[in-house]
Formats: C-alpha cells, structure tokens, sequence
C-alpha cells in the first residue's frame, strides 16, 4: 500500500533541520528555546519540532524595510532578557 504522505513537504522540523531554515546554528536555536526568545515550538514524545509557518512567522518579527525602519517586533538575541520572566515550580528565577 503506498504511503499516503509520500512526496508531501515536511510540516515540522526537528531542531537541526529549523536551525538551517532559519540560518542559525542547532546551538543557538536551543538557546533561544531556553530563554523563551525563540520561535514556538512543540514536544511532541520527547521531540521537539517546529511548525514551519511558526518558523516564518518569528523570522518575519525582524523584518525591516530600511535601518531607520522600527519594523512591527524585535527578534531578541539568544541570551536572557530581563522582560523574559521565567518560573520555576512557581517561583520567579532569581
């Protein structure tokens, strides 16, 4: 029985596969995923991958039509950020 997606373009990219889409290194891209600066994601049985419309659209965040451009949002370094609050277990991280 032929397989019923064969030939379809992929929906989700695993990490490796996001990170060259995006032009960033798989290292970077997880960086980005722990500090919450990062396109979404999802874990889907341990896996973590990407929706490529959700690729674009975190990439289309930066887009600008000239330097003195504002653009619509800001595509934020991968580092930690202090408007980037994250919990643990319910408390603010220190």
């Amino acid at each position: 029985m032929p397989d019923p997606l064969a030939g379809l373009p992929p929906r989700f990219l695993r990490t490796p596969e996001a990170a060259r889409f995006l032009g960033l290194s798989g290292r970077t891209l997880e960086k980005h995923r722990t500090y919450g600066t990062g396109p979404k994601y999802r874990k889907i049985g341990g896996r973590v991958v990407y929706a490529l419309d959700d690729l674009q659209a975190w990439a289309d965040l930066g887009a600008k039509s000239s330097t003195s451009d504002p653009g619509v949002g800001t595509v934020l370094p991968a580092k930690r950020h202090a408007a980037v609050t994250l919990a643990y277990a319910g408390r603010p991280r220190r």
